[in-house]
Parts: structure tokens; sequence; C-alpha cells
């Protein structure tokens, strides 16, 4: 069976991501922070980690990119989970009686209208969503709410007061699962990596040139700061296509040539817009 590691507490998003991606037959591990859920699965405690890597509202999490970087895994699959923010509480507490709004601060910003229309509710910063529930679950404040998940809901014997809570439909999370075995499936149709280069005029246009050379489609880019050499990056890029089909292969092989360093994070099949 496989073990799953998340950041946060049961009922999190990460675990609702999990069992869209791997089903419910799996077991889930929460642990207190990405650092250490990427360390459960390098030290097999866990067969694989899940971590959220961008949302479509609040960008990148930089993070869990230096951690890709950091810990020898590989990329085995990705969800995209449709994020719906709940109004939960215990009995006892109403719509009418809520005082205090308990989540993690950027659910709390996701949910910004909802909170301007009560301004009489206390908005209290939380480290995680689902801590949020259990925290309630175990002191039962009245005239408190937390903003998670209805995984989270369910988890803790709560109920939903109202849900949709967020700003925007179009709130999406993407999380990677992570896995130290490295294996590639023919589905596979999307290739993530990372490379430096050197800082000088035309690097970078060389390093993209490779793909726009074999028209392979490029999805995301990002670059984060290489320690101990200013204004040098790491560069993160997500592309179209299979490590194994030849134009890939050949673009990966044009890139080493132009690159101070290039690692494969993974080969994997994207997931459903």
């Amino acid at each position: 069976m496989k073990i799953i590691a998340f950041q946060g507490e049961r009922g999190a998003f990460s675990e609702e991501a999990a069992y869209k991606l791997l089903g419910r037959n799996i077991r889930v591990l929460p642990r207190e922070s990405f650092g250490a859920a990427f360390a459960s699965a390098v030290h097999g405690q866990a067969t694989h980690c899940l971590v959220p890597i961008e949302n479509t509202l609040a960008g990148s999490v930089y993070e869990n990119y230096d951690l890709l970087l950091k810990n020898r895994l590989h990329i085995a699959g990705e969800a995209n989970l449709r994020i719906v923010h709940n109004l939960i509480a215990f009995p006892g507490t109403t719509l009418g009686n809520l005082r205090q709004v308990y989540s993690h601060p950027v659910a709390l910003a996701q949910c910004s209208r909802f909170l301007a229309r009560h301004r009489r509710v206390e908005r209290i910063p939380f480290y995680d969503t689902a801590g949020s529930v259990k925290m309630l679950a175990e002191r039962r404040l009245p005239g408190a709410a937390a903003i998670a998940s209805r995984v989270a809901a369910s988890a803790y014997g709560a109920r939903v007061l109202m849900a949709h809570l967020e700003d925007h439909q179009e709130n999406f999370t993407r999380f990677l699962l992570l896995s130290k075995g490295e294996s590639v499936s023919p589905q596979a149709n999307k290739v993530s990596i990372v490379f430096s280069t050197r800082n000088v005029p035309g690097a970078l246009f060389k390093c993209l040139s490779v793909f726009a050379l074999r028209d392979i489609d490029l999805q995301k880019m990002e670059s984060r700061p290489l320690r101990g050499r200013p204004w040098e990056y790491f560069f993160y890029l997500d592309f179209a296509g299979n490590a194994r089909e030849a134009k890939c292969r050949n673009a990966l092989s044009h890139l080493r040539e132009v690159t101070n360093f290039l690692r494969v994070l993974g080969c994997y099949e994207s997931a459903t817009r």
C-alpha cells in the first residue's frame, strides 16, 4: 500500500489531492512541515510525498521548488485540485453568533469578500487550514469557526456552515507526487527539469532555443536564487513530451552542452486541466 506524506494535519487540501490522484486505498502520513514531508519519502517512512507547487491565485510555492533541488526525489505524477473553502464549526456556533474565524493566512486572503461582509468577525491566522479545525475540535471555542476543506470537517466531526467562501471559482492548486524510485510510463507527457547557466548575454536564450528548434511546448518556467552566487539562478522548466521521445532526448542533450548544471526532476503524466 502506498504511504503518502504531506504537510499539515488530517483533512488538509494535500490529503484531498492525494485521494484524487491515487484513490482511497492509501495510507496518509501528516507532517508538520514541507521539509519533513520530503524527508519521510527520502528516508523510507513513506513511499511518496505530495506537495503543492503552485496556486492559480497565490502563485508558486517557492519553498518546495528549493526542496525539489535539495532532495533526490523524482516527480511521479501531479494533480490539480479545485480549492473550495468552507466555513466549518462545531455545535453551538452559527452564522448568527460567529465572532472568530481561524485559518491559514493564504486561505483567509482568498476569502476576503466573505470576511468583508462580516466585519464583526475577527480573522485569526493559523499554521494550517485543517489544523484550525483540529484545534477547534479540541478547544470547542464558542463563536469560533475555521476555513478549511470538507475533508477536514469530516475528519474532525464538524459541520459545514457555508461552502464556497473563496473569492474566485478559478482557484486551483497543482500538487506534485514525489518518490525515490524513478519510472517513466508510456502515458507520460510532461517533463520537469532544473538547470543553471552562465550569466552572460544570450545564455538563457540559447537554453530555451533548444526547445523552440524542436517545436517543444514550454508550459512553465520559474527561477530561484543560486545560493552563494549573487544574481545567478536555477531555472525550473516544465515542457510537454516524454523524455524517451527522440526530440526530447535530443533537446536535453543539446541543453547539457549550454548549461553548467542540468537535472531531470521527472517525466510523468500531466494532470487534466
